[in-house]
């Protein structure tokens, strides 16, 4: 077995373009080599020089491994541990998800949210990987739900959860496989409007715990009236069944909010609080969100400029990073590692833009 295969990459045959496209960039002599040397595989979403939408696996380097194409924007990704299956959702308001599967020997799976729903750009698998949960909108009742897709039936749309909540945004399956976490970000929106964001006066961001076998509620966290206008946006899972969250603000920029918190099953969300300098040069929105159990970190990222990292024990600052555009955030080797919308993750800067999230394979 070469060491190609050893990483478990997904297969290059799985990377054909999503809805016919063709394979856009076989696995060379060089990115074999890179593959090999690498300790950590990576991917995202991305925008090509063309105006033409994909996804790419990249080294820890930032080396781009395989790409494909894909029919149009999309934003958040997920990887199953237990088959080793990607996924990649359109971006608010698109309608289909991308399934690549490392054992695939034809194209991708291409599925599609059912009449008056699309994606919300975010979704998990379930920890034996059986279903895929994603985050929707229920545009004319307003309010977010979780489709279920069977991953042993083609990926059928097999039920739906009520998300408690408007603007469901991200969602995580805790480690051992009990919680469906969601953030609500209490915006509301309709595709008739694109992506306006239409009762920012009248917000309702919430944090959520589902029964992820049953959608029972387990608890549900409304933001007080002080903090209405935080966007509950989204989540990465640390030790111990804890959940951070990271937010986007609505209100006034004279305002120096909190931007990230974490709760647990059985407790209330505790706010981190950073120096108001920090938050403003954020411009009060995090792009994403990622733990490094390893290292004890907790990464937030701000598309305005900055990598943040606080310690996952209490929220403590720790240090505040300048990366021009930064976009994802995902654990490396050692810390967090941070990829930015010029094309640059680690030490290579590769003609694409990357979007917003990074996701790290499993090993």
């Amino acid at each position: 077995m070469t060491q190609v295969a050893q990483r478990q990459l997904l297969d290059r045959r799985a990377f054909m373009g999503a809805a016919g496209a063709g394979f856009l960039m076989t696995l060379g002599p060089r990115a074999a080599l890179a593959l090999a040397r690498t300790d950590a595989v990576f991917a995202s979403a991305f925008r090509a020089p063309d105006g033409s939408f994909g996804v790419a696996t990249m080294t820890e380097r930032g080396e781009i491994v395989d790409r494909a194409r894909l029919p149009d924007r999309a934003h958040g990704m997920a990887a199953c541990r237990a088959t080793g299956r990607m996924v990649a959702f359109a971006r608010r308001p698109g309608t289909f998800a991308v399934i690549f599967d490392k054992n695939a020997s034809g194209e991708p799976a291409v599925i599609a949210t059912p009449e008056g729903r699309h994606f919300f750009g975010h979704g998990e698998f379930s920890a034996d990987g059986r279903i895929l949960f994603a985050s929707e909108n229920d545009f004319e009742a307003g309010r977010g739900v979780i489709g279920l897709y069977d991953t042993t039936s083609s990926f059928r749309r097999i039920a739906e959860f009520d998300a408690h909540g408007i603007g469901t945004h991200d969602i995580g399956v805790s480690p051992d496989g009990r919680f469906l976490a969601i953030a609500n970000g209490g915006i509301e929106t309709h595709p008739d409007f694109g992506r306006t964001k239409l009762n920012l006066d009248r917000m309702q961001p919430s944090l959520v715990l589902l029964d992820a076998r049953s959608g029972a509620l387990v608890q549900r966290h409304a933001l007080p009236p002080a903090l209405a206008r935080l966007s509950t946006r989204h989540l990465a899972f640390a030790d111990g069944g804890r959940i951070w969250f990271a937010c986007q603000f609505e209100g006034s920029r004279n305002e120096t909010p909190p931007l990230a918190g974490y709760f647990e099953p059985g407790t209330d969300p505790t706010f981190v609080t950073l120096p108001g300098d920090v938050t403003e040069r954020m411009g009060h929105y995090v792009g994403a969100i990622a733990t490094n159990a390893a290292a004890g970190l907790v990464g937030l990222s701000s598309p305005r400029g900055s990598l943040v990292l606080l310690d996952a024990r209490d929220g403590r600052l720790l240090s505040e990073h300048a990366v021009h555009d930064a976009a994802g955030v995902a654990a490396s080797a050692r810390a967090i590692a941070v990829s930015a919308y010029d094309g640059t993750l680690a030490e290579t800067t590769s003609p694409v833009n990357w979007d917003q999230h990074l996701l790290r394979l499993p090993d």
